[in-house]
């Protein structure tokens, strides 16, 4: 069974109105935490910046507006191809544009390790499975 999915996309930083740049984003989704979502941010002459989020948020923003505390998707209101996600901290904040089809390629692939909706099961079956090896560990150390 496949673990994680990883795909890089090119988004827009909008760093003003005037000003924006392109810039590859790494998107990744990895099934031992299967409701996040990481974007790894490489931004010329900054080290690498990573945000996790809530795969759902990913999902509903692309569909419309969504979102509370330091992540907010929505499609864009002019681009009707693209999302703008917004990060914040504090009063800080950076947006990005990024086209709707690679973003969709990309859940469509997660929901292929973990259908969308079943994440509890894969906890569970994670939690038990653990539960399993210690019991099976712990009896063969008894009986040694």
């Amino acid at each position: 069974m496949q673990e994680s999915v990883q795909a890089e996309v090119m988004m827009n930083f909008l760093v003003s109105e005037e000003l924006s740049f392109r810039i590859p984003v790494e998107l990744r989704y990895e099934a031992h935490d299967p409701y996040a979502v990481r974007l790894t941010f490489h931004l010329p002459g900054d080290a690498p910046v990573t945000w996790a989020f809530s795969r759902e948020l990913l999902v509903d923003g692309i569909n419309g507006p969504c979102g509370e505390g330091d992540v907010h998707i929505a499609p864009h209101s002019t681009q009707l191809n693209d999302a703008v996600i917004r990060l914040q901290v504090g009063a800080d904040q950076a947006l990005f544009r990024a086209g709707i089809a690679p973003l969709i390629a990309f859940l469509d692939r997660t929901d292929k390790i973990v259908p969308l909706g079943q994440e509890a099961t894969l906890e569970d079956f994670d939690s038990d499975l653990d539960d399993e090896l210690g019991r099976i560990l712990a009896e063969e150390q008894s009986a040694g």
